[in-house]
């Protein structure tokens, strides 16, 4: 099995904390940024949930690429791989895979963090020689006694948990083994 999806575990490592943005106005772009490396944080995952969303990643990574690492989320098709390796962004994150998907995002060369929510799918991840992954939503999908059981289960397996994830709950989380990064919302607030 491959060790990391195209170096997704090595760009994770030293970022513990993944702020998951979705940009509704291309005018709050620049405070994001300026207020994520206030905070000694240096990448963004940018989703795909609004009309400006390419928009934005394409702004973000023009403007503030050197400084910061520009992530896709939500990616589910290979036309938004396409995309996102026209805009050269340095990582992907989906918020589920299947095998296609899977082989589109290997091939992007693209570091890429598929999404799980249960030992079937982390099987099947690892069938696809995947072994560092998004548990989404983390909460709903049984938060830290999961990923404690999921440490017992895949001792091999990396998780970076997201959804339900915020500022009281996250140092929990980034204590466990298998967790090398944690992703939310309340991060870019």
């Amino acid at each position: 099995m491959k060790k990391n999806q195209n170096g997704i575990l090595e760009l994770l490592s030293d970022k513990p904390l993944i702020p998951v943005v979705t940009i509704k106005d291309l005018e709050q772009i620049d405070a994001t940024v300026d207020t994520l490396l206030s905070r000694d944080i240096n990448c963004i995952e940018i989703t795909l949930r609004t009309s400006v969303s390419w928009q934005a990643i394409e702004r973000v990574k023009k403007y503030h690429g050197d400084r910061i690492k520009v992530g896709v989320g939500t990616i589910i098709n290979q036309e938004q791989i396409d995309k996102a390796m026209d805009l050269d962004v340095d990582f992907l994150v989906s918020p589920g895979f299947t095998s296609q998907l899977i082989k589109g995002l290997d091939a992007s060369k693209i570091p890429f963090l598929p999404g799980v929510s249960n030992v079937s799918q982390i099987i099947s991840a690892i069938e696809n020689n995947c072994n560092t992954l998004k548990f989404f939503p983390a909460i709903l999908s049984g938060g830290l006694q999961a990923l404690e059981n999921f440490n017992q289960l895949f001792p091999l397996v990396k998780f970076c948990p997201t959804g339900g994830i915020g500022a009281v709950n996250f140092k929990s989380f980034l204590e466990l083994k298998n967790v090398v990064s944690v992703g939310g919302s309340w991060l870019s607030k």
